[in-house]
Order: C-alpha cells, then structure tokens, then sequence
C-alpha cells in the first residue's frame, strides 16, 4: 500500500511526540522568557521533527530527541539574532513618547516595569540569572527529569561535563537562594 509509510508517519507523530507538547513549551519558555517565542520555537520543533521523522527510530526516547531539536533550533536562533544589529520598531517609540508625555514628565525605570510582579518567585529569578548552559542541565535534570545520559546527547557534551554542570548549578541556585531560605526559616 502507497500510503502505509504515510500513515506510520502520523501515527507516531500523533501518539509519540505530540504528548511532549507541554513539556516542550515549558523548556522554550525557561529559555526565551516570552511566549511568542516559546510557542514559535515548540512550532518549529514539531515541523522539524515531522519533517525528520525517518531519522527519529521507533521505541526511543521521543521526549529527549525532540528536546534535542528544540535545544539546537534555540541555538541557531540566538546565533542568527546575536550577529544581527539591533532593531527598533517605530511604534514603540511612539508608545514610549506618549506615554512620557502622559506621565508629564515623570520618572520612568523600566526595570520597576519589567520586574513588576515577579518579585516574589525568588527561586525562579534565581534560576534565570543562571547562565545558559547551567541553566539548561537544572531544566532538563530536575525538572524534566532526563537521566545524565539523556542530557548528554540532548545537549552533545559528555556525561562527566552534564554531572560537573549540574553540580555547579546547584551550588550557584544553593547560594543566590541563602537569604530567602533563611527568611523562610530554613537553616
């Protein structure tokens, strides 16, 4: 039958990689911190992964290859951003000025904007001032629960640097979160 592949495509499609919707979505927006983003980069994961389903072999671990293609597609979309110049749009300009103009002059501190309402996940601000690569293996490891063995092909790095990362993550989370745990009571 002409259309048994075809079908075999969708099949595992459906019921062995769309399941990771949600946790795919989670990782995207722990790494761009904008929903947009996540939503295009989880977007782009699925049509990578459904363009490249021959490669993805039955029976493995769908969750830790789609992670993988979602990790690389983060890259390479970082990269491609990091050698573009800056861009402003002009109607945020526009936004920003007449906002001032109804402040009447006021004081504006964007970060008080930004930050406003975040405040009191101190555990999550502690996660973000993490850097990239700290960050991905606490992501992957506590909270997607993928083996170190998983994380290493997930992020191409060898088993020894995933445990040396981990470590050093948690001890940087272990001291930006002292004060709050002692204000929490902990000791």
């Amino acid at each position: 039958m002409p259309n048994e592949p075809k079908l075999d495509k969708q099949h595992i499609f459906e019921n062995e990689l769309l399941p990771h919707a949600d946790a795919l979505y989670n990782f995207a927006y722990h790494l761009t911190y904008n929903e947009e983003d996540a939503n295009d980069l989880v977007q782009d994961t699925f049509m990578k992964a459904f363009r490249f389903i021959e490669s993805y072999e039955k029976g493995t671990n769908a969750k830790a290859w789609l992670f993988k293609i979602l990790k690389n597609g983060f890259i390479n979309e970082y990269r491609r951003k990091a050698k573009q110049p800056n861009k402003v749009d002009y109607e945020d300009i526009v936004a920003y000025q007449d906002a001032d103009e109804e402040k009447g002059g006021a004081v504006f501190d964007l970060r008080e904007d930004i930050f406003d309402g975040m405040m009191g996940d101190e555990i999550t601000g502690a996660l973000n001032q993490l850097p990239i690569d700290f960050k991905t293996v606490i992501l992957l490891c506590d909270i997607e629960g993928f083996t170190y063995e998983e994380i290493s092909k997930i992020i191409d790095i060898p088993i020894g640097t995933v445990r040396s990362r981990l470590h050093r993550a948690r001890n940087m989370l272990k001291e930006s979160l002292k004060s709050y745990a002692e204000k929490m009571g902990y000791k």
